[in-house]
């Protein structure tokens, strides 16, 4: 009888140290990257994620992986990526599947997939797997569409004129400076292309990429959320298409056969580096990029001011968002959770995706900052300041962005090359986005 009381004692006694030993586990557990979490005894998970990107990104994006993985050993994250140009077919063909990654990188495009209920709502997970503590209001508004949180800001920039200091050296010409307007704009792009010559230019076309830009400086939008339509006319589209067509025409762009060959916006082919295009437009996260190409000096700055200011906000990047069929949905918020809060993360992912979102990092990043970084925290610095007075709306990608980009720069391509007037091209373009956005909010 004592021996049975004897064993009935000792195991109550191991019940109890077990148990001890399990709250030691969890008390000690990396509350930085994941609060309240404990991974000692969690079975093996292996999520998959999903960016878009050059190979330095991809580099960069791996060691974040790497790290997480060594703080996490019961998670394995399987990385891919594409170039921007083949992301958006990949991961939509994923998406119809059912086969998409349990977690991938979206941009101003997020509105497309919300409403295609592919995402993972993040909210039950805020406070626990995902701390949002230290990131900026802004960003959390930007990941809450319809009342859900379903995209977490992984980085913040500025839209702006990126200018080859160099060129403009070489010219003779002043830097330009914040606060100037589209006509010294376009009388600089054709001063820079006359005093450097024919193999020479002032800039990219933008008309495309600054589209948004400029219907905000005068008081309108590509389109509008809340009303769910078209947020702008037809005659300040012709404005703003004509304002190009006039610049090209004076010899300050860019010509359409080397737009083609060269685009602007693939910085690996960019003539910004071999010191034939003096300006463009650039989001900040890019600088460090461009830069790291050429030997030229590169800085930024505001975009020309239209009748309401630069039309430019501090604004989002692009984020990371969970698959809503995902079978290991805590996994993608501590993922994510450590993307943005892990300081080491930061340090090694630094301005590639934008300035941090969270104050603690930015703190760590400013610290450590080389010359082109100190350029990009001063640039997003003058604009958000610059936002307080001349606030714009956050933009998100309209519906059918893809279809809605593919016009916009057709009509851009028809209008260089001379197969239609700008007048019978912007008639069109508007016409066809109406079409375009019409049919994507009724689906």
């Amino acid at each position: 009888m004592k021996k049975g009381w004897l064993i009935v004692l000792m195991s109550a006694l191991m019940i109890f140290t077990a148990a001890c030993s399990s709250n030691s586990n969890t008390s000690s557990g990396n509350t930085n990257t994941s609060p309240g979490k404990d991974t000692s005894t969690e079975k093996k998970v292996e999520l998959r994620l999903m960016w878009w990107g050059d190979q330095e990104r991809a580099d960069i994006t791996n060691q974040v992986v790497e790290l997480f993985e060594a703080k996490y050993p019961n998670i394995t994250i399987v990385g891919e990526f594409a170039p921007s140009s083949g992301y958006w077919d990949k991961i939509n063909t994923q998406l119809a599947s059912g086969t998409a990654p349990d977690i991938f990188f979206l941009g101003g495009n997020v509105v497309d997939y919300a409403i295609k209920d592919v995402l993972l709502p993040l909210d039950a997970y805020v406070g626990n797997q995902l701390d949002l503590s230290d990131m900026d209001d802004a960003m959390i508004e930007y990941g809450t569409i319809n009342g859900e949180l379903l995209h977490i800001s992984s980085g913040a920039n500025a839209r702006g004129i990126v200018i080859n200091e160099t060129m403009f050296e070489t010219a003779g010409i002043a830097i330009p400076q914040d606060g100037w307007n589209w006509e010294d704009y376009a009388r600089i792009s054709k001063e820079i292309s006359d005093k450097l010559g024919p193999n020479a230019f002032g800039t990219y076309d933008f008309t495309f990429e600054g589209l948004d830009i400029f219907f905000k400086q005068n008081g309108k939008q590509i389109y509008d959320m809340e009303k769910e339509t078209l947020g702008f006319d037809e005659a300040t589209a012709l404005k703003w298409f004509q304002y190009w067509a006039d610049t090209a025409a004076n010899g300050g762009v860019v010509t359409p056969e080397l737009a083609v060959s060269n685009p602007g916006d693939d910085i690996s082919k960019s003539l910004m580096v071999t010191s034939q295009v003096a300006m463009n437009l650039l989001a900040s996260n890019q600088l460090s990029a461009l830069q790291s190409l050429t030997t030229d000096k590169l800085s930024m700055v505001q975009l020309p001011r239209g009748d309401k200011g630069t039309g430019v906000i501090f604004e989002s990047s692009q984020g990371l968002s969970g698959f809503s069929k995902t079978e290991h949905p805590e996994e993608v918020a501590m993922f994510i959770n450590f993307f943005i809060n892990d300081s080491e993360a930061a340090q090694i992912l630094r301005n590639n995706r934008g300035v941090p979102v969270t104050s603690k990092n930015r703190d760590v990043l400013v610290a450590a900052a080389n010359d082109v970084d100190k350029i990009v925290y001063e640039y997003t610095s003058r604009v958000s300041e610059a936002t307080k007075t001349e606030p714009f709306g956050v933009s998100y990608n309209p519906p059918g962005s893809a279809e809605f980009t593919k016009l916009g720069k057709t009509t851009i391509q028809e209008i260089g090359f001379g197969r239609k007037t700008v007048e019978q091209a912007v008639k069109d373009f508007y016409e066809g986005t109406i079409k375009i956005f019409s049919s994507n909010v009724s689906e």
